[in-house]
């Protein structure tokens, strides 16, 4: 439950920092679920390759830390374009 209200909140934060950027919101949503998904599989699958199938705990730990990398690449990748900005209203000012 707890990992969903994360999800929720953090691809919140993807879209308003997409909006800023001046692309697509979902589009950018959508990179982050997927990515989120993807990378707490490959986590629960180097989990089962370091721990013992009874040590779920220990699993679950390292594939939430490899989903909530997904947020920081995602907003690593956002963080490389450049911002929105309307230079039409700032010709003549300077």
């Amino acid at each position: 439950m707890l990992e969903i209200i994360a999800l929720i909140f953090l691809s919140r934060e993807i879209g308003k920092m997409a909006v800023s950027k001046g692309v697509k919101a979902s589009t950018w949503k959508i990179y982050f679920i997927v990515g989120w998904f993807v990378l707490e599989i490959i986590g629960v699958l180097v989990g089962l390759m370091i721990f013992n199938r009874d040590n779920f705990f220990s699993i679950e730990l390292l594939a939430i830390a490899f989903a909530i990398s997904s947020y920081f690449i995602t907003k690593a990748q956002l963080n490389k374009l450049p911002d929105v900005d309307d230079d039409i209203d700032r010709i003549g000012k300077t």
